[in-house]
């Protein structure tokens, strides 16, 4: 009797262990799409602009690219008054790998002098000292009577007992 328990017993775990296991646990609800790979070769593209205004705004960049590797400039006025100019070339292989150049002279302006100024006098008001009020031993009145305008209000009604049944014997 034991030999056909632990036959029966082998043969429900074989078959436990023999059905299918999901590679992956059940997803309940909202399944995102697949991300999408960028394994495709790119695309080649170039593309330029320039600002520059009365209000000292100047910028420009421009990028070209064939596919495999990307090059271009740009440069961005400072707010020292150079001119800052990045060359860079950027691919799969060697990243991206950049030059940084300036132009002109950086230009500070002299420190204003310094002349502290002197803080305002407010004199001190004197403390305020509140005299209090004197300590009264005469406790109020307490009233026990309505007063004669209010009639007294009706008394509760009686709190009802509680219904007890009968008892029952059977």
């Amino acid at each position: 009797m034991i030999g056909a328990e632990i036959v029966l017993l082998s043969v429900s775990v074989a078959v436990a262990w023999a059905a299918p296991q999901p590679d992956t646990p059940p997803v309940y609800g909202y399944n995102p799409p697949p991300r999408p790979t960028y394994n495709q070769p790119g695309m080649p593209f170039e593309f330029a602009y320039a600002v520059k205004d009365y209000s000292g705004n100047d910028y420009a960049h421009e990028q070209k690219s064939d596919g495999k590797v990307t090059s271009g400039s740009y440069h961005v006025a400072l707010p020292d008054g150079r001119i800052e100019t990045v060359t860079f070339d950027a691919d799969d292989y060697g990243g991206y790998v950049a030059e940084v150049s300036y132009e002109g002279e950086d230009k500070h302006p002299a420190p204003a002098p310094y002349h502290p100024v002197p803080a305002p006098y407010h004199p001190t008001p004197a403390p305020y000292h509140p005299t209090p009020a004197p300590y009264n031993t005469t406790p109020a009145p307490y009233h026990t009577t309505p007063a004669p305008d209010h009639p007294t209000p009706a008394p509760y009604p009686p709190t009802p007992e509680p219904y007890h049944p009968p008892p029952t014997y059977a």
